[in-house]
């Protein structure tokens, strides 16, 4: 059984390095069978038993732990466990436990759960409240980039963070060099840049930037919007 969902960071709380990073750090098969047996129980466990239970020598389980740990994969927290006695029984033992539900990264990056977060949130008020799936979309797109503006972050930071690959042009302005959601734009792209233009809006004006400044780039191989100087 897995740990509660509200115990575990999402995905996007690894940078998009972090993430290539932490699925490079999986290739080594004892380290992936480490994290396979910490992420399906249902508390955090200590090297002990996991070693116990891969019959694996504990200082090589507690290498792999703690490099899994480095990698933004696992979370270490100390607790007393019952039932010990004896020499250094009570010390608070160092447990783990998963930090995220799950980790994935793309060349380029791309941020797909995002669209889908956004989509299904549009669906879901059109069909309660009566209205347009566009309209809800645009709403969704625009709320979602001013949450995610809110934390103090630069515009620069956000994009990048999102996976816009953001570059300053001559002029100071702000040009996207990737498309966070490529493959969707592909086939749907009116949908998708409605969105992705809404979400910028929002983005822009929580970080301080005229969200007026959004405007449409066509550029080709580069996102269908850009930020103007």
């Amino acid at each position: 059984m897995s740990r509660p969902a509200e115990n575990r960071e999402s995905k996007s709380a690894l940078s998009w390095t972090g993430r290539l990073a932490a699925l490079a750090s999986l290739g080594d098969a004892g380290r992936r069978r480490l994290f396979e047996y910490v992420a399906g129980q249902s508390s955090a466990v200590g090297r002990d038993d996991a070693a116990a239970a891969l019959d694996m020598p504990r200082s090589t389980a507690s290498f792999h732990l703690d490099r899994l740990v480095r990698d933004g994969l696992l979370a270490v927290e100390f607790r007393k466990l019952g039932g010990k006695a004896g020499p250094g029984s009570g010390r608070p033992a160092k447990l783990y436990r998963p930090a995220l539900e799950e980790v994935g990264a793309s060349v380029p990056d791309r941020s797909y759960d995002l669209a889908g977060e956004l989509m299904a949130t549009a669906i879901e008020s059109a069909m309660t409240g009566g209205g347009g799936v566009r309209e809800a979309l645009t709403e969704a797109s625009y709320s979602r980039g001013r949450s995610l503006g809110g934390n103090g972050e630069s515009l620069d930071d956000l994009l990048g963070g999102v996976g816009y690959m953001p570059e300053r042009d001559a002029e100071g302005g702000i040009i996207l060099m990737n498309c966070p959601f490529h493959r969707l734009a592909d086939g749907h792209a009116d949908v998708v840049c409605a969105m992705n233009g809404a979400f910028l809006s929002g983005a822009a004006a929580a970080c301080g930037v005229p969200e007026e400044k959004v405007e449409e780039d066509r550029a080709v191989g580069r996102c269908c919007a850009r930020i103007r100087p």
